[in-house]
């Protein structure tokens, strides 16, 4: 380190948010398979039986990672009309999406995720999803979101401020739900959030 570097002390929300991500992180990790399989199942009968969520459309879901809330179940029951897109992480920390069928060749990104092995300029946009469900860590009622930290989705709804915008949905285990969550300036906030047990319009819970 430089001796002239400025040692920026970590802000109370910014600590706040670090406990959350280790304690959600550890509580996620630990759920056993035959949980994950179950929410499995009631997240994708939830969620095609939603009037809200897109009939048809880019539906983009993720590699489920980490002790994440697993999409194959709702992936193998999608609509004649909804076409399924995984996330494919870009040099500036932002996101586009490639469409993905099982069998379609995969390349590991930097962090060992696998993405569609598309060239970029074949990628689409977050803008041109009809829906994004997305990964967290945490959720409130009124859509505040917990990520992991990276702001990937977060850096990719600029279309938020202006032309159509994807329905953003938080895929979440029920233990996930917080009262309250430190957020920054940049945060984007979801729409909605699907859990085992309901679909949760936020804009109505706000």
């Amino acid at each position: 380190m430089a001796e002239d570097a400025i040692l920026i002390e970590p802000t109370p929300a910014a600590c706040r948010k670090r406990e959350l991500r280790t304690d959600l992180r550890a509580r996620r990790l630990a759920l056993p398979a035959a949980d994950r399989m179950r929410d499995a199942e009631a997240v994708a009968a939830i969620l095609q039986a939603q009037l809200a969520f897109p009939k048809a459309g880019y539906i983009a879901g993720y590699w489920a990672m980490d002790g994440e809330l697993p999409l194959h179940v709702l992936q193998m029951r999608l609509r004649k009309g909804q076409l399924w897109c995984l996330p494919c992480i870009q040099a500036d920390r932002s996101l586009r999406f490639a469409p993905w069928r099982p069998g379609d060749e995969l390349a590991a990104n930097r962090f060992g995720i696998p993405e569609p092995a598309l060239a970029t300029d074949s990628q689409l946009e977050a803008a041109e999803m009809a829906a994004i469900l997305v990964p967290l860590l945490g959720f409130t009622r009124t859509g505040a979101r917990l990520g992991m930290g990276g702001g990937f989705y977060d850096r990719s709804q600029g279309s938020r401020h202006g032309g159509p915008s994807p329905l953003l949905v938080g895929v979440a285990y029920e233990f996930q739900q917080l009262d309250d969550i430190p957020v920054d300036p940049w945060d984007v906030r979801l729409d909605a959030v699907v859990t085992a047990r309901e679909y949760i319009d936020c804009s109505q819970s706000a």
